[in-house]
């Protein structure tokens, strides 16, 4: 009794200065219902800042996203940024089109005036890239983008950038998490009604004019496109670069093309979830393009699908990834080309043979875009960074432009995407890459998993040799420690395996490769079929060894 007396104290205290009518009403009445497993769960403990920010379902207590709960991480982002010398520094403050995102920008900016920082709020809901953009354009000392990417509807999101214009990593997160927990109440936090700056469409113009480098002079733009914003902010943005770069204008998916946080039309706005494109693919059997794009709601990431004779294809994130890394080393790029290690390794492959450097990361852009020299980085979850001294993190708008002037080039010469994507299978081998990710209700499931394959590590998958098996908690010669585990499988076939939680969503993710080699074009379609089945069958094994 005195454990749930506790529970209602604390409510009430959190109830009483929560500054937001539509939660304070949501746990007014838990606390009237006496509804104690739903108010301990949501006072379980803090929503924890870690290195994507925070990141939750929206409601009220800590344990939610909430204007209570953003108000505490401004605090703490300022009194952080003010140890580190930045008193009076600018923060810029982006937000994308979800539910409470603008509310939560316009407490950012309050918190940071308050605390004695210069703020600047986007005019709109843009693209998470433009807000990356603006901190080095701006010269701020740090940006925030409130957005939940390409989570379900009901959650919300807080990234932070530091004034490199890439996101925080270790130790900045634990630094900030420590000024956060020493906020008492909300009240001891100062929030004006007014004193920072309203951005009007220059910053935007700015970013605008900047997609344009990421092209060649007089390259060939003639490729017809559908494209969909997944009821996110993306349209304008990439209607407009299309524009200015020379593109016919993509024709939209016009279900999905304005913003709406209900996500009506998907299960789960993420173009790599089954059924999110099927829109798209409609509008194109209607309207014949030569490739669908689409960009997820805050339009940091793209998908490419491509017609097959009999309908359209998906690229996986690891095809385009290669694509676009082909189509830089043809354009003479030079300097480093970056991925994360749950990505396909034949990136390293095409970077070894054009003699361009190449380096392995954690996942995640915080890290891709910090490697010294990086030219391009990508990442299997359908991001990329093709314009890093204008964007230090993935952009879906810029990769867009890209992908759309080589299958341009490509149309000029009667060919297309896939055809690359088979020269490439010859060149360096097919590298078939496939995801079992398990979405769960309950984290102890992902803890499970990872301690049973801890305990007793697979010693074979699919019938190949487990001749590696990697601890990541550890760290190695180049990686600092991570939650994963890595293997590397020998046979007739080469392998690799990864499996890692999920650092946004409740998931646990396995990330599968196997090299198949392809001697002449013939080989390819067995190849393929090979490389499938043994993907499948590792899928198979590595579940059995996981529980999941």
């Amino acid at each position: 009794m005195q454990e749930q007396d506790d529970l209602i104290t604390r409510a009430q205290a959190w109830l009483a200065e929560d500054p937001d009518p539509e939660t304070a009403a949501e746990l007014a009445a838990l606390i009237d219902a006496g509804d104690t497993a739903e108010l301990a769960d949501r006072f379980a403990g803090t929503l924890q800042f870690g290195t994507a920010g925070l990141r939750g379902e929206i409601g009220a207590g800590p344990m939610r996203m909430n204007r209570s709960v953003v108000i505490r991480a401004a605090a703490g982002l300022a009194a952080y940024l003010l140890a580190q010398g930045h008193d009076g520094g600018l923060v810029v403050v982006g937000y994308d089109a979800r539910y409470k995102s603008a509310d939560f920008a316009r407490d950012t900016a309050a918190v940071m005036t308050g605390a004695g920082l210069r703020a600047a709020v986007l005019p709109r809901p843009l693209p998470t890239p433009v807000l990356a953009y603006a901190i080095r354009h701006l010269g701020a000392v740090a940006g925030v983008e409130v957005t939940a990417s390409h989570n379900p509807p009901r959650d919300n999101g807080y990234k932070v950038y530091l004034g490199d214009g890439s996101q925080i990593v270790s130790p900045a997160d634990a630094e900030i998490a420590a000024e956060i927990a020493r906020i008492d109440t909300l009240a001891s936090v100062p929030r004006p009604e007014s004193g920072w700056e309203e951005l009007g469409d220059g910053v935007l113009e700015a970013y605008l004019a900047r997609t344009d480098a990421v092209l060649t002079p007089g390259s060939a733009r003639g490729v017809r496109t559908v494209y969909t914003a997944m009821h996110g902010v993306g349209k304008d943005v990439v209607l407009a670069a299309f524009a200015r770069a020379g593109f016919p204008a993509p024709v939209l998916v016009a279900e999905q093309a304005e913003p709406d946080p209900a996500f009506p039309t998907v299960a789960f706005p993420n173009p790599e979830e089954p059924g999110a494109m099927d829109l798209a693919f409609a509008k194109a059997a209607e309207v014949n393009p030569d490739i669908v794009i689409a960009n997820d709601p805050d339009a940091d990431r793209c998908a490419v699908a491509v017609p097959t004779g009999d309908g359209w294809r998906m690229l996986r994130g690891d095809e385009v990834g290669a694509l676009l890394a082909a189509h830089l080393v043809h354009k003479g790029a030079q300097g480093v080309f970056a991925e994360s290690i749950v990505s396909s390794s034949l990136l390293g492959r095409i970077a070894e043979a054009a003699g361009v450097g190449y380096e392995e990361t954690l996942t995640g852009f915080k890290w891709i875009a910090r490697v010294e020299g990086l030219r391009y980085g990508y990442e299997e979850a359908l991001g990329y960074c093709v314009d890093p001294e204008g964007v230090r993190d993935k952009d879906g708008v810029t990769a867009a432009l890209l992908v759309a002037e080589l299958a341009s080039e490509l149309k000029e010469q009667g060919r297309t995407l896939t055809d690359l994507l088979d020269d490439l299978a010859m060149a360096h081998g097919l590298h078939a890459t496939d995801q079992l990710s398990v979405r769960v209700s309950d984290l102890s499931v992902i803890a499970s998993a990872m301690a049973a394959l801890r305990a007793e590590p697979p010693v074979s998958l699919a019938g190949l040799r487990v001749v590696s098996a990697e601890d990541l908690t550890q760290g190695t010669e180049t990686l600092p420690p991570t939650d994963g585990l890595r293997y590397y499988l020998e046979g007739d076939y080469k392998a690799r395996v990864i499996v890692r939680p999920s650092g946004t969503e409740p998931k646990l993710k396995c990330y599968l490769e196997v090299v198949v080699p392809v001697a002449e074009a013939s080989d390819l379609a067995p190849a393929r079929t090979r490389g499938q089945e043994i993907l499948d069958a590792i899928k198979k094994d590595l579940a059995a060894a996981a529980g999941i």
